[in-house]
């Protein structure tokens, strides 16, 4: 079942919707709508170019990495070794954002869905201290990194790029890292890809999820 929202501040109950998750069409990208929907695992994820109301998915099984579970390969211990590249944290998020929509073309592809509403929606969560970034640098330049929205302890993903081979999963490691260190929950993937799996991705029931996120 697919829910048509208006402009009240609600959600159904996801468990409701498709099996591919989807589950409501409609409402707005305001920051009070976002905040609500991600501490109940929700997102926006549609084609700007082809559709003008926001679709959201709540998928009940969800793609997780726990912190002390991330999969670090040989191949990225000896890079990370070489000290050719270095992490932060926000001091770029709009490049980062803007990084994930443009990289590797993913602009001018069908189906892409980080247009300017998006943008300009995520970029408020982040002065609202909600949205966040890892950076990847070469010296000055900016080669990769990811954002998502921080919700208690949770890290929900919601894209990455990377310039350089394996800047994208040398940001996933520092996050995964730094969250082990605070002993922070878990970073929320949201839908599987061998890229995730590879680094220790895996499901959890839905409900579990939710246990997870509302966790202080």
């Amino acid at each position: 079942m697919i829910f048509q929202l208006d402009d009240k501040l609600w959600f159904p109950d996801p468990r409701l919707g498709e099996e591919d998750g989807l589950f409501a069409v409609g409402g707005d990208l305001s920051p009070e709508r976002l905040i609500l929907a991600y501490h109940y695992g929700i997102f926006p994820w549609f084609s700007f170019r082809n559709h003008d109301e926001p679709l959201w998915y709540c998928p009940m099984k969800r793609f997780v990495i726990f912190p002390s579970e991330i999969h670090v390969s040989h191949s990225m211990k000896t890079l990370m070794n070489k000290g050719e590249y270095t992490c932060t944290f926000n001091k770029a998020f709009h490049d980062v954002i803007i990084g994930c929509g443009i990289a590797n073309n993913r602009f001018l592809q069908d189906g892409a869905w980080l247009g300017e509403d998006i943008i300009k929606a995520y970029g408020k969560l982040h002065e609202l201290n909600i949205a966040a970034s890892v950076e990847v640098w070469e010296g000055k330049r900016l080669v990769g990194g990811l954002y998502g929205v921080v919700i208690n302890d949770c890290f929900i993903g919601e894209s990455m790029f990377s310039l350089v081979p394996n800047a994208s999963k040398l940001a996933l490691i520092h996050l995964a890292r730094f969250m082990q260190e605070k002993g922070k929950g878990i970073i929320d993937c949201q839908f599987e890809t061998p890229h995730l799996k590879s680094m220790g991705g895996r499901f959890i029931d839905y409900d579990d999820y939710l246990r997870f996120l509302h966790e202080k």
